[in-house]
């Protein structure tokens, strides 16, 4: 014979005894004896004070943002811009400032609506007595929701308007700049912010070369300008003794003439005595910097017509191409860089054209450039052993790196050539005949050794004369190691 099953009596979830008067907790549905439930209640009273205590805080912190917003990147932006542009812009600076200042003041008022009404009915609920943990629960949704807003960057950036050669910037919502056209990346520059406490691997890897002196096709000779294909991290190199541009694909044991007409490789008389190139990507072409025959020449990558002279009496060493398509050419005879709209012939000084010497309106043997986003033009000034940038309509330079005579001290170069320059505005220099690469922070009165400074030689860590530089999209930095005739890949090691 069975017997029914006798319910357990309930018991208090504090004290666990079964109890036969219990009383249930709507916010969490457990019960309590008539002992423990004060007990259970003074919980809900202490985290009501724990949330008021964090509501006050978040109160003075937003009160502290309202007026403060030095740290913020978009004024910090708005500000470098002001300083670069000098007087011409300090108007238009101050009507952006202002504009960000509003857009968070509004974001501000919203918050603090929200925050007042809940402090009212804070307060009604402490009054009533009426609150368990569904409202506690709501009300610390609330605040972390609001902490996380407030910590969000604006929703806005600053597209820059290319009317004048003042760059005019303003404030705008995010979601009206068109995604279709990616922001423009500098020849041989990265894709990402390079943090000043990044770091490289001190071994290189050899990626084109590297098989002693030659002019096999794994070998170069005198090797010095460079080009990182970011597509498919292809290296041309302008090899220079043996007349010729020779692509390396990745992880290729041999190189390819890229300097061909009909698929067909032509006399070394024939081709250009190249020391720096660059990839057309629009056209499908090598700019090539002829300087046998003081010109700058398009040489087809493919298949296709013979070669075309598209600037002409000019002793190219160095060369690049904005954003325009416009060409930036370095004539070391005369000392000065030009930039070539497409079309022209003649071009216009944007650094330089005052002679050779020493004054900031000059140059002495410049060799490479690099131009950014702003068009400024960072020239490598061999003989003065410094950088010079020369900002869009400027009639003189600014020091960047180096200027203090030659040397191996941290605030010397010894006739440097490649250089590149990142997206927050440190310099990259190929410090030649000290071996080594060295970085310059926007601002810095000195330098950093990157990779090398281990002294001339053979080993992975060492350079032999550095000077063709260029990065990846990724931040590894690409180094033409003349003296070894090979080029050197440093593997990005961490970037905080």
């Amino acid at each position: 014979m069975t017997t029914a099953g006798i319910p357990s009596q309930p018991k208090c979830f504090i004290c666990e005894k079964n109890k036969d008067n219990l009383y249930t907790c709507e916010g969490c549905s457990k019960q309590f004896c008539v002992t423990d439930l004060p007990k259970h209640r003074q919980g809900h009273v202490l985290e009501l004070e724990k949330i008021v205590t964090d509501w006050d805080t978040f109160q003075q912190i937003i009160s502290e943002q309202k007026h403060d917003l030095s740290h913020r990147p978009l004024i910090q932006q708005v500000n470098e811009w002001e300083r670069d542009s000098i007087m011409k812009i300090k108007q238009r600076a101050e009507d952006c400032r202002q504009t960000l200042f509003e857009s968070r003041d509004e974001n501000i008022i919203e918050m603090k609506r929200k925050l007042n009404q809940f402090i009212v009915d804070l307060r009604k609920m402490r009054e009533d007595d009426d609150f368990n943990e569904i409202h506690l629960n709501k009300l610390r949704t609330l605040l972390e929701e609001l902490k996380a807003k407030l910590g969000q960057p604006l929703h806005v950036c600053i597209p820059e308007e290319r009317k004048s050669f003042i760059n005019k910037i303003l404030i705008t919502n995010k979601a009206s700049v068109s995604p279709s056209k990616p922001a423009f990346l500098p020849l041989r520059s990265c894709s990402v912010d390079i943090h000043p406490n990044a770091q490289w691997k001190q071994n290189g890897l050899t990626v084109a070369g590297g098989n002693g002196q030659g002019n096999g096709m794994n070998q170069l000779s005198n090797p010095w300008g460079l080009y990182v294909d970011d597509d498919d991290q292809t290296v041309y190199v302008a090899d220079v003794a043996n007349r010729r541009v020779v692509k390396w694909k990745s992880s290729a044991t041999n190189g390819q003439v890229a300097t061909s007409i009909n698929g067909h490789r032509r006399e070394a008389h024939q081709l250009p005595r190249s020391f720096d190139m660059i990839v057309d990507k629009e056209r499908d072409s090598l700019i090539v910097c002829d300087y046998t025959s003081r010109s700058v020449v398009r040489w087809p990558l493919e298949k296709g017509t013979s070669r075309e002279t598209i600037i002409s009496d000019v002793n190219c060493i160095g060369l690049t191409m904005d954003e325009n398509g416009s060409l930036y050419v370095v004539d070391n005879e005369v000392a000065e860089v030009r930039r070539y709209s497409r079309g022209e012939s003649q071009g216009t000084v944007v650094a330089g054209g005052n002679g050779r010497g020493n004054r900031v309106d000059q140059l002495s043997n410049p060799t490479y450039i690099f131009v950014d986003r702003d068009r400024s033009v960072y020239v490598s000034d061999n003989e003065n052993h410094r950088v010079m940038k020369w900002m869009e309509g400027a009639r003189q330079g600014i020091v960047v790196a180096g200027g203090h005579e030659q040397g191996n001290g941290l605030t010397q170069l010894a006739y440097p050539l490649g250089v590149v320059v990142d997206q927050l505005d440190a310099v990259y220099v190929a410090d030649s005949m000290n071996h080594r690469i060295v970085r310059w922070p926007k601002g810095a009165t000195q330098g950093s050794v990157i990779v090398g400074g281990n002294g001339k030689g053979g080993e992975s860590n060492q350079l032999y004369t550095p000077v063709g530089l260029s990065f990846d999209q990724h931040s590894n930095l690409y180094v033409v190691d003349n003296g070894k005739h090979q080029v050197q890949k440093f593997n990005i090691d961490s970037n905080p």
